[in-house]
């Protein structure tokens, strides 16, 4: 069976991809922060394994990982969580700064590196759900959009190292997609949250899908999803 582990599976793109690939009836494993995440996870995804880890403490990530059963061979790492704080370079403190590092890139790292064996193992896929912030930077977004070129970068390298031994990764970067952390922006910027006019997170899904079902001849790098009206 094939198996997926997926982070940010509770809301937005990690859940419609949760969905869609439990659907399938594939083997799901989902990363959730704490315990009480875990059963709310379990309760939205029955048979679904789980792992506790919180991203904003990737230091911590090997120890927690290492108490837990995992999967012993992973086809696919998709890296769905994420976390925003805007404000002005002005504005923005060390601490937002860094949980949003840390969330966003360090962890995803970190995650990688724990697991690239079992993704090595069967040939895998690495998914990192990016974001336009992750091509360019506007006014507000600096702290944000840093780890998201970070993370393309994460991406560009581990694509460059692990290509001889089978393993596939793709950044997506969505533009703004119905999500909770979009009613979030939304407040932030002091507008009205209409979700009807963003991407809906069901399509970046079928995105994240269409690369990891792409036959093996052909390998989805980079991709760009914006919304379409």
């Amino acid at each position: 069976m094939t198996a997926h582990l997926i982070t940010g599976a509770g809301s937005g793109i990690g859940a419609a991809v949760a969905r869609r690939l439990d659907e399938r009836g594939d083997e799901l494993w989902l990363l959730a922060r704490d315990a009480g995440r875990a059963r709310e996870l379990e309760r939205a995804f029955p048979g679904a394994r789980m792992l506790v880890g919180d991203l904003a403490a990737p230091e911590k990530l090997s120890w927690a990982l290492s108490h837990q059963e995992v999967p012993e061979r992973l086809d696919s790492l998709v890296h769905s969580a994420g976390v925003v704080e805007l404000g002005t370079v002005g504005e923005l403190t060390p601490k937002a700064w860094n949980r949003q590092l840390a969330v966003n890139l360090v962890a995803p790292a970190e995650l990688t590196r724990l697991l690239l064996p079992q993704l090595r193992l069967s040939r895998g896929h690495v998914v990192f759900v990016n974001s336009g912030s992750g091509l360019r930077a506007n006014p507000d977004w600096a702290a944000y959009a840093a780890s998201k070129h970070g993370l393309k970068a994460l991406a560009d390298s581990l694509r460059a190292e692990e290509h001889g031994n089978g393993v596939r990764v793709t950044s997506v970067y969505p533009g703004r997609t119905a999500t909770p952390m979009q009613a979030k922006v939304h407040q932030h910027e002091g507008k009205t949250y209409e979700e009807g006019r963003w991407i809906a997170a069901e399509s970046v899904a079928t995105t994240v899908v269409t690369a990891l079902t792409l036959p093996r001849d052909a390998e989805i790098t980079d991709l760009s999803v914006r919304p379409g009206h």
